[in-house]
Protein backbone atom coordinates (compact mmCIF):
# COMPACT_ATOMS: atom_id res chain seq x y z
CA UNK A 1 0.00 0.00 0.00
CA UNK A 2 1.47 3.39 -0.92
CA UNK A 3 2.19 5.54 2.24
CA UNK A 4 0.17 8.64 2.92
CA UNK A 5 0.85 12.12 1.09
CA UNK A 6 1.03 14.43 4.19
CA UNK A 7 -0.06 17.19 1.99
CA UNK A 8 -3.24 15.76 0.79
CA UNK A 9 -3.57 14.59 4.39
CA UNK A 10 -2.85 18.03 6.07
CA UNK A 11 -5.14 19.70 3.46
CA UNK A 12 -7.97 17.04 4.56
CA UNK A 13 -7.66 17.76 8.09
CA UNK A 14 -8.07 21.58 7.20
CA UNK A 15 -11.54 20.42 5.56
CA UNK A 16 -12.59 18.65 8.56
CA UNK A 17 -12.01 21.67 10.42
CA UNK A 18 -13.62 24.20 8.17
CA UNK A 19 -16.71 21.90 8.47
CA UNK A 20 -16.67 21.75 12.01
CA UNK A 21 -16.37 25.39 12.14
CA UNK A 22 -19.40 25.80 9.68
CA UNK A 23 -21.72 23.65 12.28
CA UNK A 24 -21.14 25.47 14.84
CA UNK A 25 -21.87 28.68 12.98
CA UNK A 26 -24.70 27.53 11.44
CA UNK A 27 -27.79 28.14 13.87
CA UNK A 28 -26.79 31.63 13.71
CA UNK A 29 -26.73 31.64 10.46
CA UNK A 30 -29.98 30.05 10.16
CA UNK A 31 -31.58 32.06 13.24
CA UNK A 32 -30.60 35.54 11.66
CA UNK A 33 -31.38 34.91 8.24
CA UNK A 34 -34.69 33.06 6.35
CA UNK A 35 -32.69 30.11 5.28
CA UNK A 36 -34.52 26.88 6.41
CA UNK A 37 -31.86 24.17 6.72
CA UNK A 38 -27.89 23.56 6.09
CA UNK A 39 -29.14 21.65 2.89
CA UNK A 40 -31.19 25.05 2.00
CA UNK A 41 -27.87 27.43 2.69
CA UNK A 42 -25.35 25.35 0.91
CA UNK A 43 -27.26 24.77 -1.76
CA UNK A 44 -28.13 28.59 -2.25
CA UNK A 45 -24.44 29.33 -2.02
CA UNK A 46 -22.85 26.05 -4.35
CA UNK A 47 -25.85 26.10 -6.25
CA UNK A 48 -24.12 29.20 -7.94
CA UNK A 49 -20.81 28.26 -8.71
CA UNK A 50 -20.84 27.28 -12.27
CA UNK A 51 -22.67 30.43 -12.84
CA UNK A 52 -19.42 32.40 -11.97
CA UNK A 53 -16.54 30.18 -12.47
CA UNK A 54 -15.57 28.32 -15.76
CA UNK A 55 -14.90 24.99 -13.67
CA UNK A 56 -13.96 23.05 -16.60
CA UNK A 57 -11.04 25.90 -17.69
CA UNK A 58 -10.28 28.15 -14.90
CA UNK A 59 -7.15 27.26 -13.66
CA UNK A 60 -7.02 29.10 -9.46
CA UNK A 61 -4.08 28.97 -7.13
CA UNK A 62 -5.87 29.27 -3.96
CA UNK A 63 -8.97 29.48 -2.21
CA UNK A 64 -8.80 33.22 -1.88
CA UNK A 65 -8.77 33.54 -5.43
CA UNK A 66 -11.66 31.08 -5.60
CA UNK A 67 -13.34 33.38 -3.54
CA UNK A 68 -12.78 36.76 -5.31
CA UNK A 69 -13.89 34.73 -8.48
CA UNK A 70 -16.70 34.05 -7.15
CA UNK A 71 -17.40 37.13 -5.66
CA UNK A 72 -16.73 38.97 -8.63
CA UNK A 73 -19.25 37.15 -10.66
CA UNK A 74 -22.43 37.65 -8.16
CA UNK A 75 -21.41 41.14 -7.98
CA UNK A 76 -21.66 41.24 -12.11
CA UNK A 77 -24.47 38.90 -11.81
CA UNK A 78 -26.39 41.50 -9.66
CA UNK A 79 -25.77 44.35 -12.07
CA UNK A 80 -26.91 42.22 -14.78
CA UNK A 81 -30.51 42.82 -16.03
CA UNK A 82 -32.56 39.69 -16.24
CA UNK A 83 -34.46 37.02 -13.52
CA UNK A 84 -30.89 35.89 -12.44
CA UNK A 85 -30.01 39.09 -11.20
CA UNK A 86 -33.21 39.67 -9.27
CA UNK A 87 -32.78 35.95 -7.03
CA UNK A 88 -28.70 36.57 -6.71
CA UNK A 89 -29.89 40.84 -5.09
CA UNK A 90 -32.85 39.03 -3.10
CA UNK A 91 -30.20 35.78 -1.45
CA UNK A 92 -27.46 38.87 -0.86
CA UNK A 93 -29.69 40.49 1.11
CA UNK A 94 -30.46 37.85 3.12
CA UNK A 95 -26.65 37.03 3.83
CA UNK A 96 -26.15 40.50 4.65
CA UNK A 97 -28.47 40.56 7.49
CA UNK A 98 -26.34 38.35 9.18
CA UNK A 99 -22.97 38.73 10.16
CA UNK A 100 -22.86 34.65 10.97
CA UNK A 101 -24.39 33.93 7.59
CA UNK A 102 -21.42 36.38 6.27
CA UNK A 103 -19.28 34.47 7.76
CA UNK A 104 -20.70 31.08 6.91
CA UNK A 105 -20.99 31.96 3.37
CA UNK A 106 -16.63 32.81 3.18
CA UNK A 107 -16.05 29.78 4.91
CA UNK A 108 -18.38 28.01 2.74
CA UNK A 109 -16.25 29.18 -0.41
CA UNK A 110 -12.85 28.66 0.98
CA UNK A 111 -13.57 24.90 1.72
CA UNK A 112 -15.41 24.44 -0.99
CA UNK A 113 -12.06 25.08 -3.25
CA UNK A 114 -9.69 22.62 -1.23
CA UNK A 115 -12.35 20.07 -2.05
CA UNK A 116 -11.80 20.45 -5.21
CA UNK A 117 -7.88 21.31 -5.32
CA UNK A 118 -6.56 18.40 -7.16
CA UNK A 119 -8.67 20.11 -10.72
CA UNK A 120 -9.05 22.93 -9.88
CA UNK A 121 -5.36 24.09 -8.94
CA UNK A 122 -4.15 22.73 -12.87
CA UNK A 123 -4.61 23.30 -16.42
CA UNK A 124 -6.80 21.41 -17.92
CA UNK A 125 -7.54 20.68 -21.46
CA UNK A 126 -10.36 22.26 -23.69
CA UNK A 127 -12.92 19.65 -25.02
CA UNK A 128 -11.46 20.26 -28.28
CA UNK A 129 -7.65 19.37 -27.47
CA UNK A 130 -8.83 16.39 -25.15
CA UNK A 131 -8.44 13.95 -27.40
CA UNK A 132 -5.64 12.33 -29.68
CA UNK A 133 -5.69 10.77 -33.01
CA UNK A 134 -2.93 8.62 -33.96
CA UNK A 135 -1.52 6.08 -36.27
CA UNK A 136 -1.78 5.40 -40.19
CA UNK A 137 -4.83 5.11 -41.99
CA UNK A 138 -6.84 2.12 -40.96
CA UNK A 139 -4.89 1.61 -37.94
CA UNK A 140 -5.43 4.80 -36.30
CA UNK A 141 -6.51 4.60 -32.60
CA UNK A 142 -7.84 7.40 -30.13
CA UNK A 143 -6.82 8.59 -26.68
CA UNK A 144 -9.16 10.86 -25.51
CA UNK A 145 -9.44 12.16 -21.40
CA UNK A 146 -12.53 11.00 -20.12
CA UNK A 147 -13.86 8.48 -23.10
CA UNK A 148 -17.79 7.49 -23.32
CA UNK A 149 -19.54 5.50 -25.70
CA UNK A 150 -22.52 6.66 -27.21
CA UNK A 151 -24.67 4.29 -28.78
CA UNK A 152 -26.85 6.85 -30.54
CA UNK A 153 -24.05 7.91 -33.07
CA UNK A 154 -22.00 4.56 -32.67
CA UNK A 155 -18.94 6.66 -31.79
CA UNK A 156 -17.03 7.70 -28.45
CA UNK A 157 -16.73 11.39 -27.51
CA UNK A 158 -15.58 12.95 -24.03
CA UNK A 159 -17.65 13.26 -20.97
CA UNK A 160 -16.78 17.04 -20.62
CA UNK A 161 -18.24 16.98 -16.99
CA UNK A 162 -15.28 14.28 -16.21
CA UNK A 163 -12.51 15.96 -17.79
CA UNK A 164 -11.51 18.51 -14.91
CA UNK A 165 -12.52 15.55 -12.05
CA UNK A 166 -9.66 13.66 -14.13
CA UNK A 167 -6.78 11.41 -11.74
CA UNK A 168 -3.44 11.09 -13.52
CA UNK A 169 -1.79 13.55 -15.66
CA UNK A 170 -3.11 14.50 -19.03
CA UNK A 171 -1.17 12.77 -21.67
CA UNK A 172 0.84 10.84 -19.10
CA UNK A 173 1.67 7.11 -19.23
CA UNK A 174 -0.73 6.97 -16.25
CA UNK A 175 -3.14 8.53 -18.60
CA UNK A 176 -3.08 5.85 -21.19
CA UNK A 177 -3.08 3.20 -18.49
CA UNK A 178 -6.29 4.77 -17.05
CA UNK A 179 -8.42 5.05 -20.42
CA UNK A 180 -6.59 2.66 -23.01
CA UNK A 181 -7.46 3.35 -26.55
CA UNK A 182 -9.80 3.35 -29.04
CA UNK A 183 -10.78 2.45 -32.14
CA UNK A 184 -13.51 5.09 -34.11
CA UNK A 185 -17.24 3.21 -33.77
CA UNK A 186 -16.07 0.25 -32.12
CA UNK A 187 -17.00 0.06 -28.30
CA UNK A 188 -14.22 -2.39 -27.24
CA UNK A 189 -11.35 -0.73 -25.46
CA UNK A 190 -7.75 -1.46 -26.08
CA UNK A 191 -6.73 -1.78 -22.21
CA UNK A 192 -2.98 -2.04 -21.16
CA UNK A 193 -2.98 -4.01 -17.59
CA UNK A 194 0.53 -2.98 -16.62
CA UNK A 195 3.63 -0.11 -17.84
CA UNK A 196 5.20 -2.72 -19.99
CA UNK A 197 1.98 -3.99 -21.57
CA UNK A 198 1.50 -0.40 -23.06
CA UNK A 199 5.49 0.32 -23.93
CA UNK A 200 5.19 -3.23 -25.70
CA UNK A 201 2.36 -1.95 -27.87
CA UNK A 202 3.63 1.44 -28.43
CA UNK A 203 7.07 -0.13 -29.48
CA UNK A 204 5.45 -2.98 -31.43
CA UNK A 205 2.18 -1.76 -33.33
CA UNK A 206 1.95 2.03 -32.88
CA UNK A 207 5.64 2.54 -33.62
CA UNK A 208 6.94 0.15 -35.78
CA UNK A 209 3.74 0.43 -38.49
CA UNK A 210 5.01 3.57 -39.50
CA UNK A 211 8.14 1.81 -40.99
CA UNK A 212 10.90 4.22 -40.16
CA UNK A 213 13.92 2.44 -38.60
CA UNK A 214 14.35 6.21 -37.43
CA UNK A 215 11.34 6.24 -35.41
CA UNK A 216 11.94 2.38 -33.79
CA UNK A 217 15.77 3.75 -32.93
CA UNK A 218 13.57 6.62 -30.89
CA UNK A 219 11.18 4.43 -29.35
CA UNK A 220 13.68 1.98 -27.33
CA UNK A 221 15.18 5.06 -25.98
CA UNK A 222 12.03 6.21 -25.11
CA UNK A 223 11.03 3.02 -23.76
CA UNK A 224 14.02 2.41 -21.57
CA UNK A 225 13.19 6.09 -20.42
CA UNK A 226 10.50 5.21 -18.72
CA UNK A 227 11.20 2.20 -17.21
CA UNK A 228 13.90 4.21 -15.63
CA UNK A 229 11.57 6.77 -14.54
CA UNK A 230 11.44 6.96 -10.56
CA UNK A 231 7.52 7.52 -11.54
CA UNK A 232 7.19 6.31 -14.53
CA UNK A 233 3.67 6.76 -14.59
CA UNK A 234 3.81 10.70 -14.61
CA UNK A 235 6.37 10.70 -17.41
CA UNK A 236 4.72 11.83 -20.15
CA UNK A 237 3.91 9.78 -23.38
CA UNK A 238 5.64 10.34 -26.49
CA UNK A 239 2.66 10.48 -28.99
CA UNK A 240 3.34 8.52 -32.05
CA UNK A 241 2.60 9.52 -35.51
CA UNK A 242 0.14 12.12 -34.44
CA UNK A 243 -2.92 12.56 -37.16
CA UNK A 244 -3.36 16.37 -38.21
CA UNK A 245 -7.04 15.75 -38.81
CA UNK A 246 -7.99 13.66 -36.23
CA UNK A 247 -9.93 10.75 -36.55
CA UNK A 248 -10.87 11.37 -40.53
CA UNK A 249 -10.36 8.52 -42.12
CA UNK A 250 -8.60 10.07 -44.92
CA UNK A 251 -5.89 12.41 -43.33
CA UNK A 252 -3.09 15.07 -45.35
CA UNK A 253 0.01 14.79 -42.31
CA UNK A 254 1.00 12.96 -39.67
CA UNK A 255 3.95 14.14 -37.08
CA UNK A 256 6.40 11.53 -36.17
CA UNK A 257 6.21 12.15 -32.28
CA UNK A 258 4.80 14.71 -30.30
CA UNK A 259 4.71 15.52 -26.42
CA UNK A 260 2.35 17.53 -24.46
CA UNK A 261 3.46 19.05 -21.63
CA UNK A 262 1.20 17.61 -18.84
CA UNK A 263 1.17 20.87 -16.59
CA UNK A 264 0.73 23.36 -18.98
CA UNK A 265 -0.58 21.45 -22.23
CA UNK A 266 2.35 22.86 -24.54
CA UNK A 267 2.58 20.91 -27.56
CA UNK A 268 6.09 19.85 -29.22
CA UNK A 269 6.58 17.88 -32.61
CA UNK A 270 9.74 15.79 -33.16
CA UNK A 271 10.07 15.36 -37.47
CA UNK A 272 12.54 12.59 -38.37
CA UNK A 273 13.03 13.79 -41.84
CA UNK A 274 15.55 11.93 -43.73
CA UNK A 275 16.83 13.24 -47.30
CA UNK A 276 15.52 9.31 -48.99
CA UNK A 277 11.77 9.93 -47.72
CA UNK A 278 11.33 13.65 -47.60
CA UNK A 279 13.73 15.35 -50.35
CA UNK A 280 15.00 12.78 -52.47
CA UNK A 281 14.08 13.22 -56.42
CA UNK A 282 13.19 9.90 -58.59
CA UNK A 283 13.00 9.90 -62.34
CA UNK A 284 14.90 12.62 -63.22
CA UNK A 285 15.68 11.77 -66.33
CA UNK A 286 16.57 14.54 -68.94
CA UNK A 287 14.71 16.91 -67.02
CA UNK A 288 16.72 20.60 -66.61
CA UNK A 289 17.93 22.43 -63.90
CA UNK A 290 15.03 24.28 -63.82
CA UNK A 291 12.88 21.52 -64.12
CA UNK A 292 14.84 19.59 -60.97
CA UNK A 293 14.77 22.86 -58.89
CA UNK A 294 10.89 22.96 -59.47
CA UNK A 295 10.37 19.67 -58.09
CA UNK A 296 12.53 20.55 -55.18
CA UNK A 297 10.96 23.34 -54.45
CA UNK A 298 7.93 21.27 -54.83
CA UNK A 299 8.71 19.01 -52.07
CA UNK A 300 10.29 22.09 -49.29
CA UNK A 301 6.61 23.82 -49.72
CA UNK A 302 5.18 20.60 -49.00
CA UNK A 303 7.03 19.74 -46.06
CA UNK A 304 7.19 23.29 -44.69
CA UNK A 305 2.98 23.56 -45.16
CA UNK A 306 2.65 20.43 -43.39
CA UNK A 307 4.59 22.46 -40.40
CA UNK A 308 2.87 25.62 -40.59
CA UNK A 309 -0.42 23.77 -40.36
CA UNK A 310 0.53 21.72 -37.05
CA UNK A 311 1.20 25.06 -35.83
CA UNK A 312 -2.16 26.95 -36.38
CA UNK A 313 -3.88 24.06 -36.14
CA UNK A 314 -3.25 22.50 -33.06
CA UNK A 315 -0.37 24.64 -31.32
CA UNK A 316 2.71 22.46 -32.02
CA UNK A 317 5.83 23.97 -32.88
CA UNK A 318 8.01 21.01 -34.49
CA UNK A 319 11.35 20.68 -34.54
CA UNK A 320 12.99 18.74 -37.70
CA UNK A 321 16.16 16.49 -37.44
CA UNK A 322 17.70 15.90 -40.94
CA UNK A 323 20.35 12.64 -42.29
CA UNK A 324 23.13 14.94 -39.89
CA UNK A 325 20.98 14.64 -36.63
CA UNK A 326 19.90 10.89 -37.34
CA UNK A 327 23.40 9.76 -37.53
CA UNK A 328 23.42 10.68 -33.33
CA UNK A 329 19.43 9.84 -32.21
CA UNK A 330 21.07 10.14 -28.44
CA UNK A 331 21.06 14.06 -29.27
CA UNK A 332 17.54 13.57 -30.82
CA UNK A 333 16.41 11.24 -27.23
CA UNK A 334 18.15 14.26 -25.30
CA UNK A 335 15.79 16.89 -26.51
CA UNK A 336 12.85 14.55 -25.88
CA UNK A 337 14.34 14.06 -22.60
CA UNK A 338 14.02 17.68 -21.35
CA UNK A 339 10.23 17.54 -22.60
CA UNK A 340 9.76 14.09 -20.50
CA UNK A 341 10.76 15.47 -17.89
CA UNK A 342 8.13 18.24 -16.91
CA UNK A 343 8.53 20.67 -13.50
CA UNK A 344 5.52 22.57 -12.62
CA UNK A 345 6.66 26.59 -12.81
CA UNK A 346 3.63 27.34 -10.06
CA UNK A 347 5.29 26.64 -6.45
CA UNK A 348 2.20 24.45 -4.79
CA UNK A 349 0.73 24.89 -1.41
CA UNK A 350 2.37 22.90 0.85
CA UNK A 351 -0.47 22.56 3.61
CA UNK A 352 2.03 20.35 5.58
CA UNK A 353 4.19 22.77 6.16
CA UNK A 354 1.66 25.58 6.96
CA UNK A 355 0.16 23.62 9.45
CA UNK A 356 3.22 22.27 11.12
CA UNK A 357 5.55 25.03 10.99
CA UNK A 358 6.52 25.42 14.10
CA UNK A 359 6.50 22.09 15.14
CA UNK A 360 8.80 21.13 12.03
CA UNK A 361 11.39 23.70 13.50
CA UNK A 362 15.08 22.63 14.91
CA UNK A 363 15.43 23.65 18.54
CA UNK A 364 17.84 26.04 19.02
Amino acid sequence: MPPKDPNKTARNRRIEQMKAELRDLLPDALAETDFESEASINATIGGWTKAFIDLHHDVIHSSEQYAQRYMQGLSAGMAADGPNAKIYRRNFERFRRSKAAQRYFTLFLHRSYLKHFDELSRKRPQLAEAEIWIGQNNADYGLLVAPRWNPTTSSWENDRSEIRHFGPRYWSVGHVLKTGLIVSHDEDIIKFESIDAYLTFFKNVLVRNSGSPHERTIASRYVAHVKAAQDPLNVPLLIPEFRYEGRSAKHRYRLDFCIVDPLTMAKVGFELSPWSTHGYLRGLGDLTGAQINAMAQDNFEREMAKHKAFFREHGIFALIYTDADLADPDTIFADMKARLEPSDQTAPIDFHLVDNFFGSQPDR
